[in-house]
């Protein structure tokens, strides 16, 4: 072993091996129990980011854990095509060229993203390589290979056939610079500082009218009613009657609708049903009509009238113009709230009426509900297996259809009469009329669709491979909670639906992890943190411990110091085996306990493994990695390794053949949160006949469960001596060991028992009496009353020592 700790020659010298060796997974279909893990797709577009990071560092750990304990175990990963962010990428960088997609035609284009992605995309799956992620990298799957491409045009067929996919005008959220319908996960909300508006619309029959308060003047073209709240006294007698809309002078109804906020501006809500989605859904109910004022591009539409061409600033000023010149300006205030904009461009959004197609969900979602709300597949924590549950039972009928040029075409074709067929490749002909001349649509499918298939197009589906067979259902899937809506429920319903069963049974949505000062990462804020340059600084074992140390069920700050505490723990790990690899020339690797202190440290690690287990089956990450910090750093090696020094020295065979036998058990416990410097370790031990990576996690050895406690009264003196220089007494056994760890000869210490005695007997009173608090027992966090707990028992136990 090198006499100093370097991660990075390690790692690059591990991942090599594994990959080479064929060790992330074993071909299906050999009978074992199987733990499958369908990784979510990153993006072509993408590099690693903290969330990846994370994402990685807990599934590797389940993955290597259930690896070791003989399940056969697939890692499947990939990516998706990521339809807006791909085309917007290479739109830049032709940008900088001073072209357009437009100059290029569709066909050119196309061939020039994939140029694009060959040369500067799919990078990710090497930093995953970095961090460590033991994926089944040769079975690496893209949306936009020809035989998942075979999949999407197969499920669209198919939900279309059982009349599910169907073509509608709905209010939808419009990008003005890509010029594409855009889902909810496509948007950024930016608080920004606009005026309301506040405008009176007389009643058409005389009199004073309706004063409504918008933020967008522009919009008052396209208004149709005007809407109060049913209890609203202020507005009762305006119900019924008409009012006039300045500038186009449309007469339009005052109508009644609970939807309308009483406490926004006047209580009076301008109806444009084009422009604002809860103005839609009213226009709609009231059967209103649905005038179009502003275009695709953002300006004003051919329907804005003598306004069109104009930007919506230009034609605010005219409109405000007019209401000023008639007196119908009461006012304009500063107004500070939240607005949608394209993740993308950074373009304002614009709700706009379009006709898109949309996949029916009130059928489809009906299994997956069922499948959730009986547990079947839970999410994990379980508020968000409640919120899951709640977004499925309200999800709308999906917008699927995007007017971008990357992704999967519509396999939608079109004959000049206007019949649509509809076939999973490009017809002969019309299905309806029999005509030759078809043109395929233009759309291309939203992102989320083709993702909705990954568990199973990954496998092979349509066709019945031996992968699919082995590996659907999965086990497992992991990742952020702002795509339970997006990706997760859609898996679930669409595995349903063509596999018939659900695609996994668990689902972890791991924390979001903020920056150092608690706000959210972001790299136009600087506050992102890029993972490759912590594993550059510290090692990637040190990242993974520290993400997982620092997991929640809560939003978590990142934490430096998990990470350092991480690199501390390899190197002493690396340090204590250098020890016991250099202690002797014996190859023996045999537990051969003899003392106490080997009894104990046997012990210590069958109790660590029972809770890492645990741990581990729960999802509870951060105590797992405690758990194993505790182990490693306390027991092991500032107890175990510090009391069997001497012999060490002395060159006692069965000291060195027991302490190699207890560390390869540690390695064995520590490897799916640290594998790199685990398995480094582990090649150096003697006699080696497998990789670590599949070796066996250990059996549960009760032998030695009698000696778990037998060094706390050592340990108590020691926490007494160190603290206060006062001595306990102790038998010989102890007295060796307290000797050899805490070398109470090197200090100089002049206790005062008394003293320490009633310092420990107000701290028994004081941790008594918070336990005695009802209130403190029943609202603390369960750690919290618990670690309570255990300084009591440690208290009482000190005052017996010194009061003994």
């Amino acid at each position: 072993m090198e006499p100093l700790y370097n991660p990075h020659g390690v790692e690059e010298r591990w991942q090599k091996a594994w990959e080479t060796e064929g060790l992330y997974s074993v071909e299906p279909g050999t009978g074992r129990e199987t733990f499958v893990v369908a990784h979510p797709p990153p993006n072509v577009t993408g590099a690693l980011h903290t969330g990846h990071a994370l994402q990685i560092a807990l599934a590797d750990a389940l993955v290597r854990w259930h690896r070791m304990r003989g399940f056969e175990t697939a890692f499947l990963t990939g990516y998706d095509h990521a339809g807006i962010s791909t085309q917007n990428a290479v739109e830049k960088h032709l940008a900088s060229e001073g072209k357009t997609r437009q100059e290029l035609g569709r066909e050119r284009f196309v061939e020039l993203v994939w140029e694009w992605l060959n040369t500067y995309g799919r990078t990710i799956m090497g930093q995953f390589r970095r961090m460590g992620a033991s994926m089944d990298y040769r079975r690496e799957r893209f949306t936009m290979d020809d035989a998942y491409v075979r999949a999407v045009m197969r499920y669209f067929v198919h939900l279309y056939r059982k009349g599910w996919i169907y073509r509608a005008n709905r209010i939808i959220n419009w990008c003005p610079f890509h010029e594409t319908a855009l889902s909810d996960l496509e948007l950024v909300h930016e608080e920004v500082d606009d005026a309301l508006t506040y405008v009176r619309y007389p009643f058409a029959d005389g009199g004073e009218g309706v004063t409504i308060a918008t933020a967008r003047p522009a919009t008052i073209l396209g208004d149709v009613a005007v809407a109060v709240h049913p209890e609203d006294d202020r507005w009762r007698d305006a119900v019924g009657r008409d009012v006039v809309v300045p500038f186009v002078e449309r007469v339009v109804p005052v109508v009644a609708d609970e939807r309308v906020d009483l406490e926004f501006g006047t209580g009076a809500l301008k109806v444009t049903p084009a422009h604002d989605p809860l103005d839609f859904e009213i226009g709609r109910d009231h059967k209103l009509p649905e005038p179009s004022v502003i275009g695709p591009d953002g300006r004003m539409s051919e329907e804005a009238g003598e306004l069109a061409g104009l930007t919506q600033e230009e034609a605010e000023e005219r409109i405000l113009a007019w209401i000023r010149e008639r007196g119908q300006l009461e006012r304009r205030e500063a107004y500070r709230h939240t607005v949608a904009l394209c993740e993308r461009c950074k373009s304002r959004i614009e709700p706009l009426i379009s006709l898109q197609w949309w996949c029916a969900m009130e059928d489809l979602k009906k299994p997956a509900l069922e499948a959730l709300r009986s547990g079947r597949v839970r999410y994990h924590p379980e508020p968000q297996h409640r919120f899951a549950i709640d977004s499925l039972e309200s999800a709308p009928d999906w917008n699927i259809s995007r007017q971008i040029w990357w992704g999967h075409q519509l396999p939608v074709w079109e004959c000049p009469d206007g019949h649509e067929t509809v076939e999973e490749t490009e017809p002969e002909a019309c299905a309806t009329c029999g005509s030759t001349e078809l043109t395929r649509s233009e759309d291309v499918l939203d992102t989320w669709f083709s993702s909705a298939l990954w568990p199973f197009a990954i496998l092979g589906w349509p066709e019945e491979t031996t992968e699919l067979r082995a590996w659907y259902p999965g086990t497992l899937n992991t990742t952020a909670r702002e795509i339970i809506r997006l990706w997760e429920n859609r898996m679930i319903f669409s595995g349903l639906e063509l596999m018939g069963e659900v695609p996994f049974a668990h689902v972890i949505i791991h924390t979001t992890v903020l920056a150092p000062d608690g706000r959210r990462m972001s790299k136009s804020l600087g506050t992102g943190l890029d993972p490759l340059e912590l594993i550059d600084e510290h090692g990637a074992d040190a990242l993974r411990y520290g993400l997982l140390r620092i997991s929640s069920t809560q939003d978590v700050r990142f934490s430096y110091g998990a990470v350092e505490e991480g690199r501390k723990l390899a190197n002493k790990l690396w340090n204590a085996s250098r020890l016991l690899l250099q202690a002797g020339e014996a190859e023996e690797v045999e537990l051969r306990p003899g003392t106490v202190e080997e009894r104990w440290i046997l012990a210590r690690l069958d109790a660590a493994r029972a809770a890492v287990e645990a741990d581990l089956g729960s999802f509870d990450f951060a105590h797992a990695a405690h758990a194993l910090y505790r182990l490693t750093f306390d027991d092991f090696c500032d107890w175990y390794l510090e009391s069997i020094k001497p012999r060490l020295y002395e060159g006692d065979p069965d000291a060195r053949a027991t302490a190699l036998g207890a560390l390869e058990r540690l390695l064995e416990l520590l490897h799916p949160v640290m594998p790199h410097v685990t398995e480094e370790i582990w090649t150096n031990l003697p006699a080696r006949e497998s990789r670590l990576i599949v070796a066996p996690w250990p059996e549960p050895d009760a032998t030695y469960a009698d000696s778990e406690g037998a060094l706390e009264r050592v340990q108590d003196a020691a926490a007494i001596f160190r603290r206060s220089g006062v001595l306990v007494g102790l038998d010989e056994d102890e007295q060796r060991i307290f000797d050899a760890v805490v070398k109470p000869d090197r200090v100089s210490a002049n206790g005062n028992a008394a003293a320490e005695i009633a310092r420990l007997r107000k701290e028994v009173q004081r941790a008594e009496k918070m336990l005695a608090n009802e209130r403190f027992v029943e609202n603390a966090a369960p750690d919290v009353v618990e670690a309570e707990r255990e300084k009591l028992a440690k208290y009482r136990r000190e005052l017996d020592a010194l009061s003994g």
